[in-house]
């Protein structure tokens, strides 16, 4: 069982991604991803939902926190949502950080958000700042913990510090861009720094933006948002890492999204990937990973291909 370092929050191996809802899932749908979702996840572990101030302008914190209330689950699932910059000026300052704290707190229908992250870096608001309003809410208990998305190598560090140094409620865990196709940046960068100082990794795009669901190749058209953004892997090295996905799927009878998500689930300082599906047939094709237990030589042969 999953659990985030430094806390007790026991969580399932995937994360949903709430990107979705709102966006290419509407809001009928969105409840049935969700139900979906959590009737797969197993009763030891609580349901993971990745959510953020800007997704659909607050839209998607509001279809969660409305399925939670509706269903009585929000004792189960574990949420996440983030303080987006948006059209903010200093979107880490205190006032805006405060301000964003309680527009989700609203939109989720919650007394207290279990992980809440800083977006995206702000150069413009000094280290301490930001920081301090974060465990204003953890102090508050508004926030239960503290997390960063899209932070450099060195600034996690720099903050990591700063947490230290003046007793702050400290980042457990860091969201980065990771996957198959997209590995230097945190293998070579971030994960010494993950590792050291003892967070957990969130890592979003898990599927690089749909390319390792398989359906996008060279010289096909697929109706999708993500097509353009998928379209770049199509090439040597997307073909071998396909084909490697393929070969380890058809061994285990299961997709090639599963196994991909499986093979970053079991990465160093992983805690669970972040994906999502528009279409619950589309959400049925990443599940299996909750169940699906790699060998040695598949995961090897998997890094191959993606090195």
């Amino acid at each position: 069982m999953p659990r985030l370092p430094g806390t007790d929050l026991t969580v399932s191996d995937l994360c949903f991604g709430g990107n979705v809802f709102g966006w290419t899932a509407d809001e009928s749908t969105s409840w049935a991803l969700l139900d979906r979702f959590a009737d797969a996840v197993p009763s030891t572990e609580s349901p993971f939902v990745d959510s953020a101030e800007m997704y659909g302008n607050g839209l998607s914190e509001q279809i969660l926190g409305r399925w939670m209330a509706e269903r009585g689950m929000r004792d189960r699932v574990t949420v996440a949502t983030k303080a987006s910059p948006g059209d903010k000026e200093h979107p880490l300052s205190a006032p805006e950080i405060r301000a964003a704290a309680e527009r989700s707190l609203r939109n989720l229908q919650t007394d207290h958000i279990d992980l809440y992250y800083a977006h995206y870096d702000d150069p413009t608001t000094p280290l301490e700042e930001t920081l301090t309003a974060f465990d204003e809410l953890v102090q508050a208990g508004k926030v239960r913990h503290v997390a960063a998305s899209n932070y450099s190598a060195q600034r996690l560090t720099e903050a990591l510090d700063v947490q230290q140094q003046q007793g702050l409620s400290p980042y457990v865990a860091l969201q980065p861009h990771y996957n198959l196709m997209e590995r230097a940046v945190y293998e070579d960068e971030l994960r010494d720094v993950v590792a050291d100082r003892g967070l957990g990794t969130l890592p979003y795009f898990s599927l690089a933006k749909g390319f390792l669901t398989g359906k996008y190749r060279a010289g096909e058209t697929i109706d999708s948002p993500r097509a353009k953004g998928a379209s770049a892997y199509v090439g040597e090295k997307g073909d071998r890492v396909l084909a490697a996905l393929a070969q380890v799927a058809d061994a285990h009878g299961t997709t090639g999204s599963a196994v991909a998500l499986r093979w970053l689930a079991d990465r160093p300082t992983v805690v669970a990937p972040i994906a999502s599906g528009r279409s619950v047939e589309q959400l049925a094709d990443l599940l299996p990973m909750l169940d699906l237990r790699l060998s040695e030589d598949e995961r090897a042969a998997l890094d191959d291909a993606s090195a």
